[in-house]
């Protein structure tokens, strides 16, 4: 089987099929509405594809790309304000949302920024805390406690998380 020319943009069009719709919530945890989380996500793609090779770790190049490109992009006035205007509605509405999903989401909406962005890449994204502190600019130990503290602002909100998610930060405490 002949391997694919890194060059020729297979691996990013592969990237791009794998991790956009969680790099778009990500955009929306770090405060973008919906078009401006779209038009960070088309940038950072266009970037990577002018690339002349694929970067070590492209998944995790992808985010700090777009971390970095949604901060520079949200920090005028008028834009924050319509983020702050249109930050309940991070997720696609369905008919069906049961109302301890918008609560869910009321509660993700109500977290510092600092704290959503982290819940948003450990659970949405995978990463490790080590992988949050690099991508936070911070150590693992204080992106653990901005994931802890931050999932437990949501259980105070909604209460426990259902046995069949898992439980994604386990209580020290019985």
């Amino acid at each position: 089987m002949a391997r694919e020319d890194p060059t020729s943009g297979g691996w990013c069009e592969a990237l791009y099929d794998a991790h956009a719709p969680a790099l778009l919530l990500y955009g929306r945890a770090l405060g973008l509405d919906a078009s401006e989380a779209e038009d960070v996500l088309h940038d950072v793609f266009r970037a990577l594809l002018e690339l002349e090779a694929p970067p070590d770790e492209p998944a995790h190049y992808a985010i700090r790309a777009y971390r970095n490109r949604a901060m520079n992009r949200r920090r005028g006035f008028l834009r924050r304000c319509l983020r702050e205007r249109h930050s309940l509605d991070w997720f696609e509405t369905t008919p069906d949302r049961s109302s301890e999903e918008s609560l869910a989401m009321e509660a993700l909406a109500g977290l510092p920024g600092a704290q959503r962005e982290a819940i948003v890449l450990k659970i949405w994204h995978g990463l490790t805390f080590d992988e949050i502190g690099r991508v936070q600019s911070v150590s693992p130990n204080t992106a653990a406690g901005r994931f802890r503290y931050g999932v437990a602002a949501i259980r105070r909100r909604v209460g426990p998380f259902p046995e069949s998610l898992g439980n994604p930060c386990p209580h020290p405490h019985p």
